[in-house]
């Protein structure tokens, strides 16, 4: 039931140029192709970056106009990190650090439809990233598309610069019951 070879020589010599002149036509499709793509790919994101570009320039606006003050567009800082014994250095970009009534803060600018939403893991670690490596009073998240601005805080980290554990609900609600358990086998021991 196998296929028997073909023997080359055989075959006339017009449906070999067909041949050749179709695997030709392939490969040059394919080459084509991948051109295409790697145009496209570069021409989204050059779109990505000058809708990236126009929602920071749009954004500086609006803090102004909400009363913040720029202090710097692109600011750098760099975050210590210690992964086992190694101290690690992570350098990172802002997009703007402002002040507004005596307290300073990070204003991140986001586009798109769900980069700008804190419920975006991707956008919340990077928010909380800055928060602590620029020591700033606050994270701004500005929504470039639609110049809203909304500032960001975190408890925990609130709780840990006052001396406290940073539990949140879950560890805060652990603790009471320990401390009841507590209670109870004491009242049992009088």
């Amino acid at each position: 039931m196998g296929c028997d070879p073909v023997d080359v020589r055989s075959l006339p010599p017009e449906l070999l140029v067909w041949i050749t002149l179709a695997a030709v036509a392939i490969a040059l499709l394919q080459l084509l192709f991948a051109f295409s793509r790697a145009a496209m790919r570069r021409r989204r994101l050059r779109l990505r970056f000058e809708r990236a570009a126009e929602g920071e320039r749009r954004a500086a606006r609006v803090l102004e106009r909400h009363g913040y003050r720029l202090l710097g567009a692109q600011v750098q800082a760099e975050h210590r990190l210690v992964v086992d014994t190694a101290h690690v250095t992570i350098a990172l970009r802002a997009d703007y650090l402002v002040e507004r009534r005596g307290r300073r803060y990070v204003a991140e600018v986001k586009t798109g439809r769900h980069a700008p939403q804190v419920e975006n893991g991707a956008t919340r670690r990077q928010i909380l990233e800055y928060r602590v490596a620029f020591d700033v009073d606050g994270v701004l998240l500005v929504d470039g598309d639609v110049g809203s601005i909304q500032e960001v805080s975190f408890p925990a980290l609130a709780d840990h610069a006052r001396g406290g554990a940073g539990l949140g609900a879950f560890g805060t609600a652990c603790a009471v019951v320990l401390v009841a358990a507590g209670a109870v086998a004491a009242a049992r021991l009088l």
